[in-house]
């Protein structure tokens, strides 16, 4: 299990990766990315200063970037080439459907998953993504 060092703290177990470190196990490789909020009202839920992560997930030429509780942050300019993104998109603990759109058209991913969306409508996403540039929106309601 990898996670950040206040999570496995908690859980007393896993490999605990500060940012930018990266973790290589049977030809994947894990990196750990920063995740926080910036929007005032919403910065308590996950503080930068708590160092909460995200991860780029790396197999043979295929890289998934799992944003983990965020918002749109000046760090996913940096990610690098992204096949795959998850994004989480509920408030008012991570992103509106805008910022999902933002974020997706900073990191430029083939496919985005937006996950962690309970009752937001998607639409909204949808419209804000068409013809969005070779982004690829894929849905799948879990409960």
């Amino acid at each position: 299990m990898v996670l950040n060092e206040s999570s496995r703290k908690k859980l007393g177990e896993g490999e605990a990766l500060e940012h930018g470190k990266v973790l290589e196990a049977a030809g994947v490789s894990v990196k750990a990315v920063p995740a926080y909020n910036v929007t005032v009202g919403s910065m308590n839920y996950h503080p930068k200063d708590r160092r909460d992560n995200g991860y780029v997930i790396t197999v043979g030429n295929l890289r998934v970037y799992v944003a983990g509780d965020t918002e749109v942050i000046p760090e996913m300019a940096d990610l690098g080439h992204i096949d795959i993104a998850f994004l989480p998109m509920n408030l008012p603990y991570t992103m509106t459907p805008d910022q999902v759109a933002a974020a997706a058209r900073t990191i430029r991913p083939k496919i985005l998953y937006p996950y962690h969306f309970g009752s937001t409508d998607t639409s909204h996403l949808t419209k804000l993504l068409e013809g969005g540039k070779g982004i690829e929106m894929r849905l799948r309601k879990l409960q």
